[in-house]
């Protein structure tokens, strides 16, 4: 069995200290990464929300119109009973 010498447990420990410097360089990038991942689900959330919003406002506008249209048929249909000079 080869002798445990400082040189040995020098060289051991500075390629523990450059995977553990990897490792922390491995996360730094992987939370750059979430971070826009998260600015792109927030982003894309606002523009669904925004689509809700006009599909709302486009539905209320309809039944506006279709209520509109009811009381013109029904005037409508209401004229062809009443006589006409």
């Amino acid at each position: 069995m080869a002798d445990i010498t400082n040189e040995l447990m020098y060289e051991l420990m500075k390629r523990m200290q450059a995977d553990i410097s990897d490792v922390k360089l491995g996360q730094r990038e992987l939370k750059a990464e979430m971070n826009a991942m998260r600015g792109a689900m927030v982003a894309l959330h606002q523009d669904i929300q925004s689509i809700h919003t006009t599909l709302a406002r486009h539905e209320l506008r309809l039944d506006r119109i279709e209520n509109r249209l009811e009381l013109r048929e029904l005037s409508e249909a209401q004229a062809r009973f009443e006589p006409h000079p």
